[in-house]
């Protein structure tokens, strides 16, 4: 009688917990989404700011060549 009722509150868990799960899944799906979303505007803005490094040393490497030529 003990196994069968251990074996029936195991099903009656796995039940429990597959419903729940299944109740979470729209909960999931926009949390992806939010998530692709964060990280996409992450992206872009970490783009942002390395093209503006970029130009950044750029224009110093410039300016600093062209005080050393007038320099000579």
């Amino acid at each position: 009688m003990r196994a069968f009722l251990v074996g029936l509150i195991f099903i009656i868990a796995s039940l429990l917990l597959s419903g729940v799960g299944f109740l979470l899944l729209p909960f999931v799906f926009v949390l992806g989404f939010l998530i692709r979303i964060v990280l996409s505007i992450v992206f872009i803005l970490l783009c942002i700011w390395l093209l503006g490094r970029l130009i950044i040393f750029v224009f110093e490497m410039l300016f600093k060549g062209k005080k050393k030529r007038d320099e000579l």
